[in-house]
């Protein structure tokens, strides 16, 4: 009876990640979330557009004496769709941990294109690292974090300074940065959804995280699914990550074998960690003590 309980169990979570990847629905991973590890800030401004808001999921449990670690999570969506709403299931993971978790928006293609969206990431990572002790975060662990094109995001604020400079900071103020399936490397651009977004044909050079690689920069967690039909994990991931350890920087690399693009992010809610130890391995990247 037992076995058949875990077939039927591990047959359904597997149909819930295929649907997944056909639809994307993480209104089901949001619904499956538990509600009683983090209380919720809602809608905070972090500037004057309606885009420019975010959400603060705060752990339940207690922190310790310098306070909780801080993540700054961007989603995906080819910088033309996304909401904030839709990723309670990261928030609700990443504080189950211990985690302190800002969700943010951000202006998305036609409203904006490159690198008004950066700038907007930039606002948001500054308007964290400035309210995170008044959060009860510890102002020496605040990490950037991002997932697809949520990753690149985390990417360019944590490898090219310029960003973060606008806004009176640097990347020396982050204990790290983390990355998901990102596209650090993606010219000449294939996808007709991110062309306009890039300005393609005449796509900016600099617009690409490999190209601030070539120095030595904060503790990287670069992960990926093995295989992904969207964004070629050994150009990327693998190019990116091996790049930046030739220059002295700590990276933390994962490929996981038993998620796509879409699952790989999927995988840090409760349903679907069976798939790949996303979460554990984040996690124990964000604990890591500072000097190791």
């Amino acid at each position: 009876m037992n076995s058949r309980r875990t077939l039927l169990r591990t047959g359904g979570l597997t149909g819930l990640a295929l649907g997944l990847t056909a639809c994307a629905p993480t209104r089901v991973l949001n619904a499956l979330a538990d509600s009683d590890t983090y209380t919720l800030k809602a809608d905070l401004p972090y500037g004057p557009d309606p885009r420019q808001r975010l959400d603060i999921y705060t752990p339940t449990r207690a922190a310790t004496r310098a306070g909780h670690p801080v993540a700054l999570f961007f989603y995906g969506g080819s910088w033309n769709n996304g909401e904030r709403a839709d990723y309670r299931f990261v928030g609700e993971a990443l504080a189950s941990r211990g985690v302190l978790t800002v969700i943010a928006d951000y202006r998305l293609y036609p409203q904006v294109s490159y690198p008004d969206f950066l700038r907007d990431c930039a606002a948001a990572l500054a308007w964290t690292l400035g309210e995170t002790r008044g959060l009860g975060g510890d102002a020496g662990r605040v990490f950037v974090m991002g997932h697809s094109a949520g990753a690149y995001n985390a990417a360019m604020l944590a490898l090219d300074p310029r960003w973060l400079a606008a806004e009176h900071c640097t990347p020396r103020q982050l204990a790290g940065w983390i990355g998901l399936a990102g596209p650090y490397d993606f010219i000449p651009i294939v996808n007709p959804d991110v062309r306009p977004v890039f300005h393609h044909p005449e796509v900016p050079p600099e617009s690409q995280p490999i190209r601030y690689a070539d120095r030595a920069a904060i503790r990287s967690f670069l992960g990926a699914a093995a295989k992904d039909s969207l964004v070629d994990p050994q150009r990327n991931t693998i190019q990116l990550a091996r790049r930046l350890e030739s220059h002295g920087t700590n990276v933390s690399l994962h490929l996981y074998e038993r998620v796509n693009h879409v699952t790989l992010a999927g995988a840090l809610a409760r349903p679907l960690r069976f798939l790949a130890p996303v979460l554990d391995d984040v996690d124990a990247f964000i604990k890591q003590p500072p000097m190791a």
